[in-house]
């Protein structure tokens, strides 16, 4: 009786995979999803590219090498050990990335959810009970049950599942993009806030200089009160000017912790668990040569540029889905059921076809919304597009910008130098009054400052534009998972 059962079992099995086969070959609705074409200009800002790659720029000047890719980790141009100790823990630990990571898997399980129903779908049914049976005095109470394997198939006539199963790995591709936009944010925090930090500190070692300054300037000047060369109004503008300066200390300090906790928190950890190493600006060497893609490069390579391409790709799975629809289904099924005690076998086949005829509308109503879905994410798609040309070409200025300024800020510090060497000297003299050397003092503060900031510009234009560019992040998901399986 087994081999009994186990043959008409196989039978049944045969007979619907052979009609699933028969019929898998069948029309599959579209449209077939085409990649919109990268941008066809060569250039972000021809000005900008223009100044930045003719000889004759200032020394110290940063050149580009237009139609270069960023290759490697683009921070390493920085030439700090101690900006990629910290960027490693940020990546590793970062819970924006971990949590990217998880909802990647997550939908990698919807593309195979959605591909199980491709295959025949195999169930096991089984019921028991008492029943009743007969007539008149012949009436019998016995128990009974059914046991047995149940199969099924929904033939996917016009493609309707295939598609959805594009559409599932679509957004897939999704996730994985915008892991890679997550890892490209990260890193680029990780630069900023690692600039800002040293930035922080080396201004508040240029006021604390100044503030001594301040403090000598205010014997001088008090020692001259005493011996009658110096009136008690120079004394308050002495002290008035070092308590201004005093002010100056707060906001940076401010800026120099808010860094710190700021590449706590990109690490994964709280400000008190884990506190980031000093960077001083000298840690980093400033590029000189810039690798520059051309935008029809950055195109396939910015990860939100991507993730628009792949929201893009589902959109058009979406309206073959919808499509789908719109026709018959065909659905075979079959079941092998052991009736007892003592009744037998009992084996069906069955097929089932359903196709709408009247549903208010809805179903194409569904169609014409997936439509306008597409043209939404089309549109979308064209604006990242040009949204990310129109960002490259900012900070190709900026660079450009930031070399003018900072040489000018140079300048205006060594012109404040001597203004000032010689405004002490002259006060010394006694040829000029206090006045003047507190203006002069004042002057070469804010040369100061200004040059650490145009010197900080710089550093975060040249990290912004490997940032915009796409930092060599596409991909990032499966290094790391690479990574993860190598270990």
């Amino acid at each position: 009786m087994k081999l009994v059962r186990s043959f008409l079992f196989k039978q049944l099995a045969r007979i619907v995979v052979t009609s699933a086969s028969t019929l898998l070959s069948a029309c599959m609705v579209g449209p077939d999803y085409e990649r919109p074409a990268a941008p066809q200009s060569q250039h972000y800002d021809a000005q900008a590219e223009h100044q930045l790659v003719e000889t004759g720029r200032p020394v110290g000047a940063q050149h580009i090498d237009l139609g270069k890719k960023v290759d490697g980790d683009w921070w390493s141009a920085f030439g700090s050990a101690k900006l990629d100790q910290v960027m490693r823990k940020a990546i590793d630990g970062n819970l924006d990335l971990q949590a990217a990571d998880a909802t990647i898997a997550r939908a990698n399980e919807a593309v195979a959810a959605a591909g199980g129903g491709l295959l025949p779908q195999v169930d096991l049914g089984v019921q028991g009970g008492r029943q009743r049976t007969g007539s008149g005095a012949r009436l019998s109470t016995s128990n009974f049950y059914a046991a047995g394997p149940q199969v099924s198939f929904h033939f996917d006539l016009f493609g309707g599942t295939k598609r959805l199963v594009e559409e599932r790995t679509a957004l897939a591709d999704l996730q994985r993009h915008r892991f890679d936009a997550a890892y490209l944010t990260v890193t680029g925090d990780v630069a900023s806030q690692a600039f800002l930090l040293a930035s922080a500190r080396a201004q508040i070692d240029a006021v604390q200089d100044l503030l001594a300054d301040d403090r000598k300037n205010l014997e001088l000047v008090r020692a001259a009160h005493a011996y009658g060369s110096a009136t008690q109004i120079d004394v308050a503008l002495a002290a008035t000017q070092l308590a201004q300066d005093e002010t100056l200390l707060p906001p940076l300090a401010q800026q120099r912790d808010t860094a710190r906790h700021a590449l706590s928190v990109l690490a994964g950890k709280g400000p008190a668990d884990w506190v980031a190493p000093d960077f001083d600006l000298s840690d980093f060497a400033l590029p000189a040569n810039l690798p520059v893609s051309l935008p029809s490069e950055a195109a396939r390579n910015r990860p939100d540029i991507l993730e628009a391409e792949a929201r893009l790709h589902a959109a058009s799975a979406a309206i073959a889905v919808a499509t789908a629809d719109l026709y018959p289904h065909l659905q075979l099924s079959a079941s092998l059921d052991q009736i007892g005690p003592g009744i037998g076998t009992l084996w069906s086949v069955a097929g089932a076809l359903t196709g709408p005829i009247f549903h208010g509308g809805a179903l194409k109503a569904n169609r014409r919304a997936s439509i306008d879905s597409y043209k939404a994410s089309l549109a979308g798609y064209q604006q990242t597009v040009i949204a990310a040309l129109g960002q490259v070409a900012d900070v190709l200025q900026a660079i450009n910008h930031d070399t003018e300024e900072f040489a000018a800020q140079e300048r205006a510090l060594n012109a404040a130098e001597v203004s000032l060497r010689l405004n002490r000297a002259g006060y010394r003299a006694g040829e000029i009054d206090v006045l003047q050397v507190l203006d002069a003092e004042r002057t070469y503060q804010r040369a100061l400052i200004g040059k650490i900031r145009a010197k900080t510009a710089r550093y975060l234009d040249t990290a912004q534009l490997s940032v915009a560019l796409g930092g060599n992040s596409s991909g990032a998901f499966e290094r790391r998972l690479a990574s993860r399986n190598e270990q």
